[in-house]
């Protein structure tokens, strides 16, 4: 059965400023910041967390169904996406809106400063899972990634009302969320997805302990950046598994989104935990390595041989199995 992947779609607008935003803030000026950045460079590419997500996993042989909302501004990118292994039968099309932009500086720490206009993703919460998991014949997993907040809450409700398995992302909307939306949105998870910035956030934003959020979703699984990922849960225990090692830092991102399909790309295709989120990592530095989150591109031999060098061979065998040839 194929994996659903809900997010945002979007059209990413990426700058390079040369030099670091830390040094240009005035500490007891914050209440009154005023920044204007002269940037160097910009790169219009295709973006959106639930697009890179999907993406990456169609290039990985997973062929998913994005579902998202979209302008008609969309029909090049559509084509894109399918070409690439995705399918696009469950996007909805705006006939009023644009397809939603990302706007993005990033320094040469790999800091980032970014803004998002909505769109056409304000129409999401419109979807219904229903109709798209009848016509798939069922789904394995529906992956909820940042999008308009009530699309995620909507989601997250059907999901468990109609008990399809699901992973949740609230990552790039915990700004925008409330205490009681973070909890209403988590709840019944089987993967809590997010960086390490983002999980205290998601404890102090619920006011929940570990130990209760643990409770309440399958496992926790945390970026922690050039440090790799760690997975925690009830029933799994504690697993650290490191980044592989970068060739190049080119752009940071939608490396998240590309651990994601690296690891939901291992699990719903029979990979254990720790051999997924390796696959992940892969993911992730592929994305790194490239000047937009869907610029990257996969050589089968070469990936595995990376992931010999980072984790053994028998790691890159098991992989292996589930790769496209």
């Amino acid at each position: 059965m194929p994996v659903a992947v809900t997010g945002s779609i979007a059209t990413d607008h990426l700058m390079h400023f040369p030099g670091r935003f830390a040094e240009q803030f005035v500490a007891d000026r914050l209440d009154r910041v005023s920044l204007s950045f002269l940037v160097d460079d910009l790169a219009v590419r295709r973006g959106g967390i639930g697009a890179n997500i999907a993406y990456g996993m169609g290039l990985l042989g997973r062929r998913p169904i994005l579902v998202g909302a979209v302008g008609r501004d969309f029909d090049d990118y559509r084509s894109w996406l399918e070409r690439h292994g995705v399918d696009c039968s469950g996007v909805h099309v705006s006939e009023l809106k644009h397809t939603a932009r990302f706007v993005c500086t990033t320094d040469d720490d790999m800091c980032q400063i970014a803004s998002f206009y909505t769109g056409a993703m304000a129409e999401a919460s419109l979807i219904e899972l229903a109709p798209i998991e009848a016509r798939a014949g069922g789904l394995e997993l529906v992956m909820i990634s940042p999008n308009d907040p009530d699309a995620m809450l909507r989601h997250a409700a059907e999901c468990r009302q109609r008990g399809y398995v699901f992973a949740v992302d609230p990552s790039q909307q915990l700004a925008r969320m409330d205490g009681e939306q973070v909890r209403e949105f988590i709840v019944g998870a089987r993967y809590l997805f997010s960086n390490d910035y983002e999980w205290q956030l998601v404890l102090r934003k619920t006011g929940w302990t570990e130990g209760e959020v643990l409770a309440k979703v399958g496992m926790r699984i945390t970026t922690l950046g050039e440090k790799g990922v760690e997975i925690v849960g009830e029933q799994v225990g504690v697993l650290q598994v490191p980044a592989v090692p970068e060739l190049a830092k080119v752009d940071p991102t939608g490396i998240g989104d590309g651990f994601r399909a690296g690891f939901l790309t291992g699990v719903t295709s029979g990979l254990d935990l720790e051999r997924a989120a390796q696959l992940g990592s892969l993911i992730a530095v592929h994305v790194l390595e490239a000047d937009g989150p869907q610029e990257w591109t996969f050589d089968r031999d070469a990936a595995l041989g990376r992931l010999a060098a980072a984790f053994g061979s028998e790691a890159a065998d098991e992989v292996a199995r589930i790769l496209p040839v």
